[in-house]
């Protein structure tokens, strides 16, 4: 299974009797999960917005702070774990 992704993924294996292919398959599988995860949808299910004294979890108001450069003064992204 070959898979594009545009991530630099450092893995460390304590077992150096892994074969290439089961390296390979590990990297697959940890890209899947990173992928599912780095969806809009979960990121905003995992987030709040904080601006000065009001918190939302509107999905566009999230994804608007998220893809600014930089927040804007007493805005906070908090993740809600």
């Amino acid at each position: 299974m070959k898979t594009s992704s545009d991530r630099d993924l450092l893995v460390l294996i304590k077992n150096e009797l892994m074969s290439q292919r089961a390296i390979e398959q590990e990297v697959a599988y940890l890209n899947h999960i990173l992928r599912k995860t780095e969806l809009p949808h979960q990121f905003c299910k995992a987030h709040e917005l904080v601006q000065r004294n009001h918190i939302t979890r509107k999905t566009s108001r999230l994804l608007v702070a998220f893809r600014l450069p930089l927040l804007k003064p007493f805005w906070f992204l908090i993740g809600k774990n």
